[in-house]
This record gives structure tokens, sequence and C-alpha cells, in this order.
């Protein structure tokens, strides 16, 4: 199958039309590359938050709630381009509000072209989500079986802690939807994602917000870049990047995964990451500190 993963800019919407249109357009020019997985990027709902006017989009509190207003409408589109073209979309993430949670969360949804909507919110908040806005880590990580194999999310920062990478071991794909503010960021979502698809011997797909939202102080400006990465082993590149976008322009990073060479890979691979992860274990302990001097 072929992923699409995005570098998208953020707009100010002058009507839900204008969204809407945006949107279409967006899912009709990966499905016409032949794309099957669509990855948008994290808090690009936010652009959702200017349909309640600049003042509200430009205040950090009041920006959570008027995106979280919106996220079923989103969805609702979503689904109607999911069914129309025949296509899987990762949803843009954005704040939620939840009768579990004190505090928004930060939410991405997987929707199937029969409709269905898988919910996967982050999990761990950077500096800024818990310090400042009062972002909220959500519900358990959740492995979504589909017609084109098991995919997960980790959101941004989700993507930089083994751990959480492991209880997704399961999964063929793992989408990782971003947003950074400078290329340091960028890089630390990136190598994430590539640690992840090593170790489970899976393909991960980086999507971007790319470019400036002046009108937010929650984001500003943002750099980043599409991205696919696998495990450098038999039947992948060598490198580990299927593809790999420049950064900060704007549009899709495509490329071509085949699932039967993930099973491949795990059961016969030059080295075998996934099978090994417990030979780790009684080997963790806080390493034997021994003076040399």
């Amino acid at each position: 199958m072929k992923i699409a993963t995005a570098a998208y800019p953020l707009d100010v919407l002058s009507s839900w039309a204008h969204y809407e249109d945006k949107l279409a357009g967006w899912v009709a020019t990966a499905a016409a590359s032949g794309a099957e997985l669509l990855v948008f990027p994290e808090y690009g709902a936010m652009e959702l938050a200017t349909l309640a006017g600049l003042d509200v989009a430009g205040n950090l509190e009041a920006s959570l709630f008027a995106v979280s207003d919106r996220l079923a409408d989103a969805d609702a589109t979503h689904q109607k381009l999911a069914a129309e073209y025949g296509v899987h979309i990762v949803a843009a993430s954005g704040p939620a509000v939840t009768d579990a949670a004190p505090r928004p969360v930060n939410r991405a949804r997987l929707i199937t072209p029969s409709g269905q909507i898988g919910v996967q919110d982050k999990q761990i908040m950077t500096r800024f989500e818990r310090e400042v806005w009062g972002v909220v880590g959500g519900e358990p990580l959740r492995i979504f079986e589909t017609a084109l194999g098991k995919i997960s999310i980790l959101i941004c920062y989700d993507s930089e802690f083994p751990l959480l990478g492991r209880a997704l071991a399961d999964c063929d794909i793992i989408a990782v939807p971003s947003v950074t503010e400078a290329l340091a960021g960028y890089w630390r979502v990136r190598i994430g994602s590539m640690a992840r698809a090593l170790e489970n011997q899976c393909v991960t797909a980086m999507s971007s917000c790319v470019g400036p939202a002046d009108w937010s102080d929650a984001l500003g400006d943002s750099y980043g870049a599409g991205g696919i990465f696998c495990p450098p082993d038999v039947g992948f590149p060598s490198t580990g990047v299927l593809a790999a976008a420049e950064i900060n322009v704007p549009g899709w990073t495509f490329a071509e995964v085949d699932i039967a060479q993930i099973s491949r890979v795990r059961a016969d691979g030059v080295v075998l990451n996934r099978n090994h992860w417990e030979d780790q274990f009684g080997r963790d302990a806080t390493a034997i500190n021994v003076p040399l001097m």
C-alpha cells in the first residue's frame, strides 16, 4: 500500500466551507497518487479555533475549548472524505474535552472508509503542554486492526519513549503526528520515529505542521517535514528511510509499504530486535561504576 504523510500549513479559516474545501483538496491529492493511509499532523486542528475569531484563536485557554467544540464536525467531514475516496485518515490532532479528564487531552482519530473512528490520546505531555497550556495525558495506547493492517499512533513526544513504542509491538504501522517549533524538535521526533521502527521492526509515518501561525500563542512558527521510516534490514532501504521531504515544504510525502515484508523481517531479518527485546531484562540494572583513574 501507499502511505501519505502531510507537511501541513495552518490557515486562518474564513468559514466552515473554507475548512471543508481545504481538507477535501488535501485528501483528493493524496488519493489521486494512490495513497490508502493519510497522516495529518499534531495540533493541525488548531486552525479550527480561527472560526471563533482571532481573539479566541490567540487566547491559549479559549482556543482549547474552541477546537474541542468543532472536533465532532471535523470528524464527520473526515468520514465523508474517507468514504468517498476509500482511504484511512489519521485526522490532525487537537484538544478534546472529555468527562474522564480534568483538562483537555490531545486527541488524534483514525477514520476508516466505513466510517469507524478509532481514538488515540497523547500519553506524555511536553513542558509547554503541562506547564503552560494545561493539556493532560488521556486514554491508553491502542492498536487498531484495519483492512490495511494493524495501525497505532504515537503523538509527537510520545514517539521519543521506547516503552510506549514497545506497547505497540504487534502493530505494522505507527503514525507519528507532530508539530515542532524548531529544527531540533523535528529531529527529536524523527530520531524517535526511526528508533521505534528499528526496535519494533515496523514502519513509522511522521507528519508535521509547517510554517507560521502567528495568530496562535500555542503554535507560532512550525518546522517539520513528512517522513516514512523502516527497519534498515532485508527488503528495506539500508538507511531506514523510505521517504523524507525537505523541511517546511507544504505537501504530501509518499512511500510504498509492503506489510508482508514487515512480517518477513520480523521472522528472519539480519537482526531480530523485536524478538530479542526481553534479553535486556536482568541486564538493565544501574550500570556498575568502575574507576579507571
